[in-house]
């Protein structure tokens, strides 16, 4: 008998805590049953959440610093990776800005509060500074004591002990190979943690949702069909007039000619919804059907793999302020900033495998103090919007494999 896949057993776990909330809210919710079921799903839903916001910090860590200090091996070809890097950042940073472009526009969400996000309101208020102190303070806390960083869970701090210990890596070069091995085995570990966690998803997810509904209208259903929209609709503007213009501006390769060579890839991308699965896919498409040079190649798309989410990105900055306004909080320019940062840093070094993709979205909630419970309303609709990200973060990577070529050539080659 061939194996419930986990995403299936998710979405099971979810239609029954759906139809659960449903069934308590029409049996009425002051009966002693219903208090014991909510009860009982609350202590589920709040082990789940505790185990992965347990694994959050180390995952993150080890996952920047690997991310950071892998690019070590391509030093010798210093134009060629540093501009990779510039286009991955720069189109991340063009697919965040969209996201929270459509959010801001079509505003899912608005007019809904969720009581169930009550508690993590009252202390995002409490937190509230004049924008001047609120300034002062986020600088001040980016640079900490590590062990502190690390034992507080203090995000921010601890992406940026990440990066510069990546960073001292690199420089280091072969005196600190043992470490970096070391931290390699950390976030394999991790990542090992993560997949038994993950196989309680469906009950955790299930007894959130349960929660939900029976505590809330339906009118939230709706409202997630909304963003549903906004997220797909978005992402397929960048993939389909932002990153081909790109493309065509810097190597004049038309968007018909790309999506020929590309078509392969891309389907593979939305069908897997994993852009590691579908790399040896990526890579003969680079190579043989829009003929980048293999030592390009070799590097772009891997590195692509595991850097340079454009999808991912947008996504998250969508649902960010999604998740604020059923919250009841107005996300200001200073906290978009954040989570502009922590979206972007929060790619670097994460595999390319759909699980893992909820903890980034966990990392970004709680950068800005939003309700990491969130999740139970995101991650039942991720399977739907996993494909089409993907598939936007695969193209990014062949249209930076062409792009790095172009500029490469023009400037002599790999040096």
């Amino acid at each position: 008998m061939k194996k419930i896949s986990l995403n299936s057993q998710i979405l099971i776990g979810a239609l029954i805590g759906v139809a659960a909330g449903f069934a308590l809210t029409a049996a009425g919710k002051e009966s002693a049953l219903a208090g014991g079921t909510l009860y009982g799903a609350k202590l589920v839903g709040t082990l789940f959440l505790d185990l992965l916001r347990m694994v959050l910090i180390p995952l993150v860590f080890s996952a920047i610093v690997v991310g950071v200090a892998n690019l070590r091996a391509h030093s010798q070809i210093h134009r060629v990776w540093v501009t990779t890097l510039l286009f991955f950042f720069a189109s991340m940073a063009i697919a965040i800005v969209i996201g929270f472009g459509a959010a801001t526009i079509f505003r899912p969400g608005e007019g809904i509060r969720l009581d169930m996000f009550a508690e993590a309101t009252k202390n995002y208020q409490a937190r509230q500074l004049p924008l001047p102190d609120y300034i002062a303070q986020f600088a001040h806390g980016l640079f900490q004591n590590p062990i502190t960083a690390l034992a507080q869970g203090d995000i921010l701090a601890v992406v940026i002990i990440a990066l510069f210990l990546g960073i001292a890596l690199v420089v280091g070069g072969e005196r600190y190979n043992n470490l970096r091995q070391m931290l390699q085995e950390l976030f394999e570990l991790c990542l090992q943690i993560v997949g038994w966690i993950m196989r309680l998803a469906p009950f955790g997810i299930g007894a959130l949702l349960l929660r939900l509904v029976a505590t809330q209208d339906g009118a939230v259903l709706g409202s997630l069909a909304h963003f549903v929209a906004v997220v797909i609709g978005s992402t397929l503007f960048h993939g389909v007039i932002v990153l081909p213009l790109i493309l065509w501006l810097f190597t004049r390769v038309s968007p018909l000619r790309f999506w020929l060579g590309a078509r392969e890839a891309l389907i593979t991308a939305f069908a897997t919804s994993s852009s590691a699965a579908t790399l040896p896919v990526t890579l003969r498409c680079v190579e043989q059907h829009l003929h980048v040079k293999r030592d390009i190649a070799n590097f772009v798309v891997p590195l692509g793999a595991t850097v340079n989410m454009d999808g991912t990105a947008l996504y998250e900055a969508a649902a960010a302020l999604f998740v604020a306004r059923l919250a009841g909080i107005e996300i200001d320019l200073v906290h978009q900033l954040v989570i502009f940062f922590v979206a972007m840093l929060g790619a670097i070094g994460a595999p390319g495998i759909p699980s893992v993709g909820m903890l980034s979205m966990v990392l970004v909630l709680q950068s800005v103090g939003l309700p990491a419970e969130a999740i139970a309303i995101l991650l039942p609709i991720d399977r739907i919007l996993d494909t089409v990200r993907t598939a936007v973060n695969v193209e990014g990577d062949m249209v930076g494999s062409l792009i790095v070529q172009k500029v490469v050539d023009q400037q002599g080659g790999p040096a």
